[in-house]
């Protein structure tokens, strides 16, 4: 079984793309949304987080306090990093237990927002990398999560540049509008299939 990993900035369409590949047939690991239900789900992380963060990293019924983590960590890099480095092994263990139940696969997706920044690239057979133009990523943004263009830009700032992930893509999608996707998707598709 192959292992695929899908990455790219914030709006740049991770998501679409991933639901193409779905439609395929192809399992689909989403690395942040199970980043979300672990917080909250895993003892031990959120004693490991509340330990970093203090007890109001989570609301008094026991939910994660992720605006009040979003304050901090987008205000403070090495804050930011301490709750990666906390968070991140908890996610590749998730992954690999994940993938143990899909041997049968011919491959498997993993989306991830910060693949490249957590190094979790590394255990990729192949990386794809999402790409679009800021103006459309931030229209994306904007619809989606109804953020403020000043949130927004902390969030981007706090990702690698796209032009220093395109060093680790084994492939690229552009999401512009004058590429079509499900053709990029399908392409990539059938050269894993046939590998």
């Amino acid at each position: 079984m192959l292992k695929v990993g899908i990455t790219g900035g914030i709006g740049t369409g991770k998501s679409i793309v991933c639901n193409l590949f779905a439609v395929l047939g192809v399992p689909i690991y989403n690395a942040d949304m199970q980043a979300k239900a672990l917080v909250i789900a895993n003892q031990n992380l959120k004693n490991a987080i509340i330990a970093a963060f203090g007890a109001a990293a989570y609301l008094p019924n026991g939910e994660y306090n992720r605006k009040h983590i979003s304050e901090i960590v987008f205000n403070d890099s090495q804050a930011l990093a301490t709750l990666n480095k906390i968070i991140h092994p908890y996610v590749f263990q998730d992954f690999d237990d994940w993938c143990a139940i899909q041997q049968h696969e011919a491959y498997i997706v993993k989306e991830a927002a910060l693949m490249i920044e957590s190094g979790s690239h590394l255990q990729n057979d192949y990386n794809i990398l999402v790409t679009a133009p800021l103006a459309q990523r931030l229209k994306n943004i904007a619809k989606r999560d109804g953020l403020l263009p000043a949130q927004i830009d902390k969030i981007i700032a706090n990702q690698l540049p796209e032009s220093e992930k395109v060093p680790f893509a084994d492939f690229i999608i552009q999401n512009d509008e004058s590429h079509s996707l499900i053709e990029q998707v399908l392409a990539i598709h059938h050269q894993l299939i046939n590998q």
